[in-house]
């Protein structure tokens, strides 16, 4: 194993990036420069689009990497998608390297969208939304309802009138996140299922505070797919463990 391209700026990729850079390998990761001021990994760094499968296709041709590893979000089904059809058209090995989701809690309510989590809502509701900032505008039509949306970046203008922005980057604590529940008198919790530590407190302070919880399930992957959880099933599946 010579090179590795990886996708995604996630805490597993930069960790998987780290370990593979320790072997000896040489490292290209790939980020989508989504957010400003982005944690960076170890080894080389590449950051904006590919220009969809066949751009990206186009460097592996060029490249010739031994493997692709799609370390992106687990919402960045697009990302995913290009991912393996620009493999096929290469001929490189992928593998989808994607955290475990978080256990589905007593009473949460689980949606297959941010417009299904959306209709969940009532007038009244004092709602913490976590889904990111390029899903406000699907939230903040709704009349009576209250929205304390926490994002890295600041969304783009115009913010509606019942919308607070908060700027946040985890790894977030229980005390804070209760903190934040108490002192907006939040009584919604709106979340994706994207898994991991680093933003798991919430849940807890929802749960602890008795906090109605709407989650947006994850897309499935691709059909077919090699897929892992943890990035030493990852090193066993490129065979550098």
């Amino acid at each position: 194993m010579r090179r590795v391209l990886i996708l995604g700026g996630t805490a597993e990729a930069r960790a998987l990036a780290a370990e593979l850079v320790e072997r000896g390998v040489q490292v290209t990761s790939s980020l989508a420069g989504r957010v400003s001021n982005p944690r960076l990994p170890v080894g080389e760094v590449r950051e904006g689009g590919f220009g969809g499968p066949q751009g990206l296709a186009a460097w592996l041709e060029q490249e010739r990497p031994d493997a692709l590893v799609d370390a992106t979000h687990p919402f960045a089904a697009r990302m995913t998608a290009s991912a393996v059809e620009a493999a096929r058209l290469a001929e490189i090995p992928l593998l989808v390297l994607c955290r475990p989701g978080w256990p589905e809690m007593p009473g949460e309510v689980r949606v297959p969208s941010l417009e299904a989590a959306a209709a969940e809502l009532a007038a009244g509701d004092r709602v913490f939304l976590t889904t990111g900032r390029r899903s406000l505008p699907v939230f903040s039509g709704l009349s009576g309802v209250c929205f304390l949306a926490r994002s890295v970046d600041p969304p783009a203008p115009p913010i509606p009138p019942n919308v607070h922005i908060i700027l946040g980057r985890g790894p977030y604590t229980l005390e804070g996140e209760l903190a934040l529940i108490d002192e907006y008198r939040l009584t919604v919790l709106v979340t994706k299922d994207s898994g991991g530590e680093l933003t798991k407190a919430k849940l807890a302070a929802a749960r602890e505070r008795g906090l109605k919880v709407i989650t947006v399930a994850r897309p499935p992957l691709p059909e077919g797919v090699t897929h892992v959880e943890t990035v030493e099933a990852a090193l066993r599946g490129i065979g550098v463990a």
